[in-house]
């Protein structure tokens, strides 16, 4: 049988693409190595809790086409997401906002904090690195607490190693608001985002640990949403991620930290954040599951989470690109991995509803 579309992943970027195409009556395949569809999305019910399986995930937008679709397929909450920073066992409020500001120095004016603020910055006209970059930005006191030990965590380098574009938007805000994201529209979906998925691929051929071969399936054309380097085995080199363990615990109590995200962020504390499920749906179990998220360097065999956007791997990820363009005109590259790219759950779905327009 020959498929007008062999769609390779089952995440965001595949799922939406497929649901669209099988509306229209085309003929659609999905594969995902995995075991299960969703991608990192993918969550589980464990205890009663929907637990996020490849970390915290809360969906937000100010693309509101992009909101009421994803509202057809499950009803959103309206959480909002407040992260907490741990530094040495001291509480600070994310992101930086005058509550942070509070806890830090006392103050209680935007105006103080400012006055504050503009003390500790150093006055670096070209930041050669991250260190300098938010130094510049924020100052000793912010950079130390909250960032220096989380970053170096996360990249596994020193601040002073990391290209200064990483934090090139500190958020710096002088109102009392705890809110993590400035979007119009966030939350997260009653029962866990797997029922989504199920929705999305509903009428599509599915198989899971299926790993993509060139020339295994009749298809007329290729949406492939894994790693570029590995659809090209590499022949160009292998470009950078940052990779995560996940360390789950099922805690024997009704509340472990009082809220979903935690960020610990002393270089000594071995993981970067402790992520309580149940908060993020109001949940009232009695008892909880916590992950402890650990980076981790990446190697092939790893799950890719962050791509390194260093000057290197842009260069090589732009080889690729142009390689794809010139050989392989039956494929098209999308999401994260075969854009090399981090991006938001919401632009993912935005580029498959775009993609899937020019095939209708």
């Amino acid at each position: 049988m020959t498929y007008d579309f062999l769609i390779v992943g089952a995440g965001w970027f595949g799922s939406v693409f497929a649901h669209e195409m099988t509306k229209c009556g085309r003929r659609c395949i999905v594969i995902d190595r995995r075991a299960h569809i969703g991608g990192n999305s993918y969550t589980e019910c464990e205890e009663g809790i929907n637990v996020h399986k490849y970390g915290a995930h809360i969906f937000h937008t100010d693309d509101k086409a992009v909101w009421e679709f994803v509202n057809t397929f499950a009803e959103f909450n309206d959480y909002v997401n407040a992260p907490l920073a741990n530094y040495k066992g001291e509480l600070f409020n994310l992101p930086f906002n005058m509550n942070t500001f509070k806890q830090l120095w006392g103050v209680t004016t935007p105006d103080e904090a400012r006055a504050k603020i503009n003390s500790q910055r150093l006055d670096i006209a070209k930041p050669r690195n991250l260190e300098e970059q938010a130094l510049s930005m924020v100052g000793i006191d912010i950079f130390e607490k909250l960032i220096r030990g989380y970053t170096e965590k996360q990249w596994g380098r020193k601040c002073s190693e990391l290209p200064a574009f990483i934090i090139k938007r500190l958020p710096l805000r002088f109102t009392y608001d705890n809110s993590y994201y400035s979007d119009r529209f966030q939350g997260i979906p009653i029962g866990g985002y797997t029922h989504i998925f199920e929705q999305l691929l509903k009428g599509c051929q599915v198989r899971l640990n299926t790993v993509f071969r060139k020339g295994e399936i009749d298809a007329a054309k290729i949406i492939y949403s894994g790693a570029i380097d590995e659809y090209y085995s590499y022949k160009l080199g292998a470009l950078e991620y940052r990779s995560l363990r996940f360390e789950n615990e099922i805690f024997n109590g009704s509340d472990y930290q009082g809220t979903a995200v935690v960020n610990y962020t002393e270089k000594d504390v071995p993981f970067t954040r402790i992520v309580e499920h149940k908060h993020f749906e109001f949940a009232t179990q009695p008892t909880s599951v916590i992950t402890r998220e650990y980076p981790k360097s990446w190697q092939p065999s790893d799950e890719p989470y962050y791509p390194i956007n260093d000057e290197r791997n842009n260069r090589l990820y732009e080889r690729y690109r142009k390689l794809a363009i010139a050989e392989d005109s039956d494929i098209i590259f999308g999401g994260r991995l075969g854009t090399y790219r981090y991006i938001d759950m919401d632009e993912v779905i935005k580029s498959a509803l775009a993609l899937s327009k020019a095939y209708r």
